[in-house]
This record gives structure tokens, sequence and C-alpha cells, in this order.
């Protein structure tokens, strides 16, 4: 008795949009931004240009959602990690964290997208609204140390426009290996403190536990 193969089911378009989406963020991720191209995306999918075509006809705004899409999901983590403990240590760690040299595959996508904005407006509005929320992030940390009286600052605003700009130069050196992650951590560490008004290793160096008082001593 012969036996016909069951065919696969057919997917939904939105089936089909959520696997050219994943497809076209793995390979942004893996190559980068610029690999996002018709012929690129539909091999990762394993599926025809003419699909993805079909189903994304746009491939600015194709490239625009998947930088968008790569840099929020790093932004949902800082954000974790500037919710709770002392504002101090908050803004230590998404300092480490951002230069820890884990990140060459994002750092890649938005040197990328700074270029490749200039010819697609979809992607450029995207990169706006990105670092305006990476600006919002770390002004809400810096605001939070003012208020706090952690730290010294006229204008958490420009303050936080300054060090986003900081970031993004030391983690565009990362990617010709310049230095270290951890030489480009203290460099940043140290520009921050004289930033804030802290004292030099407020931020590089480990919290201390308050020195025991010696028998004797009032």
């Amino acid at each position: 008795m012969s036996t016909v193969a069951a065919r696969a089911p057919r997917r939904t378009p939105q089936q089909r949009r959520t696997q050219i989406a994943e497809a076209a963020r793995a390979l942004a991720l893996e190559e980068g931004l610029a690999a996002v191209t018709l012929r690129g995306v539909a091999a990762r999918a394993g599926v025809t240009p003419a699909l993805v075509a079909h189903y994304m006809p746009s491939m600015d705004d194709l490239v625009a959602a998947t930088f968008a899409a790569v840099v929020a999901a790093e932004l949902d983590e800082l954000r974790e990690l500037a919710a709770s403990a002392p504002v101090i240590d908050r803004l230590a760690a998404v300092l480490r964290t951002v230069l820890d040299g884990t990140r060459d595959d994002v750092t890649l996508v938005w040197i990328e997208a700074y270029a490749l904005g200039r010819r697609n407006a979809a992607l450029a509005q995207a990169v706006r609204e990105a670092m305006d929320s990476w600006q919002g992030m770390l002004r809400d940390l810096l605001a939070d140390g003012v208020a706090s009286g952690a730290f010294r600052l006229a204008d958490p605003a420009d303050a936080a426009w300054q060090l986003l700009g900081m970031i993004d130069g030391l983690n565009a050196q990362a990617l010709v290996r310049w230095g270290g992650a951890s030489d480009r951590s203290t460099l940043l560490l140290h520009a921050v403190e004289g930033m804030l008004d802290l004292a030099r290793g407020t931020l590089t160096e480990p919290a201390r536990s308050p020195e025991p008082a010696q028998k004797g001593t009032p």
C-alpha cells in the first residue's frame, strides 16, 4: 500500500511575517544590518525572495524594524539593571554591562544603522527613537542620583546625551579591538566619576563595608 506524505500545515500571514522578521534579526546579529537584504533574508528563512517581497514589500521598513527589535532587547535588559539597588551600584552595573565586550553584534547593528540611515528614512527614524529611549533611561538614572544626593549634576538630560556619546564611541572602537573591555570600562567609569563629582574609584572599586570600630574607641 502506497502512502502519501502529509504536507506541512500552511502558515498564516502573521506566522510568515514572524518567520521573516526572526530570520532578519538573526542575520543582522550574525552578519550585520547590511546583510538584511531580500535574498539574504529569504535564504536565512528558507523561503523564496518572492515570498519575502510578498509579506515585506518594503525592505527599508524591514531593515528599520530589525534594527528596532535588536536594540530594544538590549535596552530592556539594561532597564532591569537600572531598576533596583543603590543608584551608584545601578549606574556602575549599566556602564560595565554596555562595555563588557560581549555586545559586538549589537554594536555593529548600531554603527551600520547610522550609515544606512542616510538613505533609509524609516531606519533613520528608528535610530532617532532608539537614541531617545537610551537617553531617557540614562537621564532617569542620573536624575535619581541627583535627587538622592548621590550625584552632583546640573542637568541630567544633557549629561545623559554626553554619556551616550561616550558609550557609542568606546563601543565603536571595540569593533577594531582598541584596548580591552576592562580598559574601556575603566576609562568610562573614571570619566563619569568626574562628570558626577564622585570620588575617584567610586564606580570602579567594589563597595567596602564600614570598618569595625576598635575597642575603646567612642
